[in-house]
C-alpha cells in the first residue's frame, strides 16, 4: 500500500510538472505593444510565442494541424491543414495594438466543410479558460471578439459567447452602426443608426446578401482576392474600439467593446490556410 501511494504521488508530480504553461498565461496582465511583436514570419519560424488548443485533443497535436512548412510561395509560412477544430493561440494577453496578418487558402478541405466555404478566423480578445465556448470546455473557441476569415464574409465581426469555472455565461458586447439588409441581417454602415449587440454578428459592408454556403463562393464586392492569392488583413484594436480592413479597405468597426483585451486565437476550421506573417505593432499616432 505504501509503494502504491508513493507510485501515485509521483504520477501527480509528474501531471503538475507536465501542464501546459498557458494554463496560467490568462491571468497575466495584458501587454501594449511598444515595438513590433513578431509572432510569424520568414525570420521568426519557432512559434514560441503561441501555443495549440484542439478539441477533443487540447494540448496535444497528435495529426500536426498546425505546422511550419519550409517555403510557400518562395518563403516559410504556417500551414493550418483543418482536419481538426481548434487554434494557434497567443500565451500572452494583449491590448491597443495593430495585428497584421497575411494568409492565403490552400486547396485541401475536410467534413464536415468539405463542400462549403472555406472558413476560419482569428479571435481577438479571448477571455478565460481555454475551449470555454461550451460548458464542458471542450469547443475549440474561447468568448472573443472574431475577425471572421470566410469566403464572401471576410471581415465580419461575431461575438463569441463563453462560460465562466461557474457555468455562468460571458457575453462579449458592442456597439456598431448598421443597417439591416435585404435578409434583415445586419450589416456595419457608417452612416447608420447605433445599435449594441450582446453576441450575434455584423457583417461586413459589403457581404454579398446572396452570400451561399458553398465552396469558391464569391461575392460581388469581395475585398478578399480568390482562392491562391495572398491576402492582408489589419485589425486596429485601440481601447474599446476595432478598426478591421482587408486588403487595404476599411470593412467593418465596432466600438464600446467588452471585453477590450486577451489572447489571439487562430483558428483551423476544416479548411487549409497558410499564414507567411502574424505580427503586433504598437498603434499608429
Amino acid at each position: 500500500m505504501k509503494n502504491l501511494k508513493r507510485f501515485l504521488y509521483l504520477l501527480t508530480l509528474i501531471a503538475l510538472v507536465s501542464t501546459p504553461l498557458p494554463l496560467l498565461a490568462s491571468d497575466s496582465e495584458a501587454i501594449t505593444p511598444t515595438e513590433p511583436i513578431i509572432l510569424f514570419d520568414a525570420e521568426h519560424t519557432d512559434l514560441s510565442l503561441l501555443y495549440t488548443w484542439l478539441r477533443d485533443f487540447h494540448y496535444e497535436d497528435p495529426d500536426h494541424v498546425f505546422t511550419v512548412v519550409d517555403q510557400i510561395d518562395g518563403a516559410p509560412a504556417i500551414r493550418v491543414s483543418g482536419q481538426h477544430w481548434g487554434g494557434l493561440i497567443t500565451k500572452n494577453n494583449y491590448k491597443n495594438y495593430h495585428l497584421i496578418v497575411e494568409f492565403r487558402w490552400g486547396l485541401v478541405t475536410w467534413e464536415p466543410r468539405m463542400n462549403r466555404t472555406r472558413d476560419n478566423g482569428i479571435l481577438l480578445h479571448c477571455q478565460g479558460r481555454d475551449g470555454n465556448a461550451a460548458e464542458d470546455f471542450n469547443s475549440p473557441w474561447m468568448s472573443s471578439v472574431e475577425f471572421q476569415i470566410i469566403e464572401g464574409g471576410t471581415g465580419d465581426i461575431i461575438l463569441v459567447r463563453g462560460y465562466d469555472e461557474n457555468g455562468q455565461r460571458i457575453i462579449p458586447k458592442a456597439t456598431a452602426t448598421v443597417s439591416q439588409d435585404r435578409d434583415g441581417e445586419w450589416v456595419w454602415d457608417p452612416e447608420g443608426e447605433p445599435r449594441d449587440f450582446e453576441g450575434g454578428r455584423i457583417n461586413w459592408w459589403g457581404r454579398d446578401p446572396d452570400w451561399e454556403d458553398v465552396l469558391n463562393f464569391r461575392g460581388k464586392q469581395d475585398a478578399e482576392k480568390p482562392v491562391g492569392q495572398w491576402n492582408r488583413l489589419d485589425a486596429f484594436v485601440k481601447d474599446d474600439t476595432v478598426t478591421y480592413l482587408v486588403n487595404g479597405v476599411v470593412v467593418n468597426k465596432a466600438y464600446n467593446i467588452q471585453p477590450s483585451e486577451g489572447k489571439l486565437l487562430f483558428q483551423s476550421e476544416g479548411a487549409e490556410l497558410y499564414y507567411r506573417r502574424i505580427e503586433l505593432r504598437p498603434l499608429p499616432e
